[in-house]
């Protein structure tokens, strides 16, 4: 699976092993970057991502920051996704499974590269549930409308 990976300066280093793990796993991570830890404005490396991901490009999107809440924000703003914050492995799944999450956001300063592996392991694996979650997203994609 085609996932997009994005960091600003903040969330660099949690970076490359999320990307490390995506490989490992048989994924293929695309990497939006930055490619440093000298200050960017998360805008401007996340929004490419999440217009990735909405547009097909890529199935699933992995946007890192220092708390993870500024780069959620950003995603969010794209039509069509639908980008969860977690520090948890179980509110990363449950981004997938309740609300259709095509975007995960987490913070380096929040969670370290153990943490942020169970998470992103949580997120790729979950699934859609649909049934009663499923109007649910509807509304949300209403309201972009």
């Amino acid at each position: 699976m085609r996932i997009a990976v994005a960091a600003d300066h903040a969330g660099f280093p949690l970076k490359a092993s999320v990307i490390e793990w995506l490989r490992a796993a048989g994924h293929e991570p695309v990497d939006f970057g930055t490619d440093s830890s000298e200050p960017v404005d998360y805008p401007d490396v996340i929004a490419p991502a999440a217009l990735a991901v909405a547009a097909g490009e890529c199935a699933l999107g992995i946007v890192l920051g220092g708390s993870g809440t500024g780069e959620a924000i950003v995603a969010n703003k794209i039509r069509g996704i639908r980008c969860v914050e977690a520090a948890d492995p179980v509110t990363a799944r449950l981004g997938r499974e309740h609300n259709d999450a095509n975007m995960l956001s987490m913070g380096a300063r929040i969670v370290g590269s153990q943490v942020a592996q169970a998470c992103v392991e949580a997120f790729v694996a979950g699934v859609f549930e649909g049934g009663r979650h499923q109007r649910r997203v509807e509304k949300i994609a209403a309201l972009e409308r």
